[in-house]
């Protein structure tokens, strides 16, 4: 059974290649959906898996890459949409 949640990542999270070690950490642990820089310089992401993948997710985008400083995430849960692999938005 697939588990979706919508992430909101707050910190320094732009400019530190943040979304493209998303797309990494997702491709490793099989989790579909995407992520994407927004305009307020948090930066958000929707993650769809097996809740082990969700998990593994979650943890990731706690802490991120290296050069990051995480200081804030939300999660709200979402409704599966079946998508396939990951992408950056």
């Amino acid at each position: 059974m697939a588990r979706r949640v919508h992430v909101v990542v707050r910190g320094r999270v732009q400019g530190v290649g943040f979304r493209y070690a998303t797309v990494d950490a997702a491709r490793r642990c099989g989790a579909a959906g995407y992520v994407r820089n927004r305009p307020d310089g948090a930066v958000e992401a929707e993650v769809e898996g097996t809740d082990a993948a969700v998990e593994a997710m979650l943890a990731f985008l706690r802490s991120g890459p290296p050069a990051a400083h995480v200081t804030d995430v939300e999660v709200i849960g979402a409704a599966p949409r079946g998508e396939p692999g990951f992408r950056i938005a």
